[in-house]
């Protein structure tokens, strides 16, 4: 939650998870929400939802289940697997579109493998990039 306690309310946050801007006053619910402890899991959700949407008519087609299954997975599985392999790409991009650094979307990761570099620093020197 952010520090002045702005959050979206329903309406707003439903057109923010496809698309919208919120207002400036909301940055930090954005970036916590985009670059905060599980945002590729709420990415992936948001991604799913709209996908069982387009799945959901396959259902009613008088079929086994089995069928149903292999309709099913032939358009979800994909459908989830780029959305997690562009999850950073699209959580950078949204971060950049309300005004914030698109490198945030590693932050949490820098942090938790700093000491991992701190100790290379302190064996190595500092690398050259």
């Amino acid at each position: 939650m952010s520090k002045n306690g702005s959050r979206p309310n329903v309406l707003q946050y439903v057109a923010y998870c496809y698309g919208l801007i919120l207002p400036a006053s909301m940055q930090d619910w954005v970036r916590n929400d985009l670059a905060g402890k599980g945002a590729r899991r709420r990415t992936i959700v948001r991604v799913t939802i709209p996908a069982l949407v387009i799945v959901a008519p396959l259902w009613l087609i008088p079929t086994t289940p089995y069928m149903h299954l292999a309709m099913t997975a032939l358009l979800l599985v994909p459908f989830l697997y780029f959305a997690y392999a562009l999850d950073k790409i699209w959580r950078a991009h949204r971060l950049r579109q309300h005004g914030l650094d698109g490198d945030l979307v590693e932050e949490l990761a820098r942090q938790r493998d700093a000491h991992i570099h701190q100790e290379y620093r302190k064996r190595y020197g500092h690398r050259t990039d």
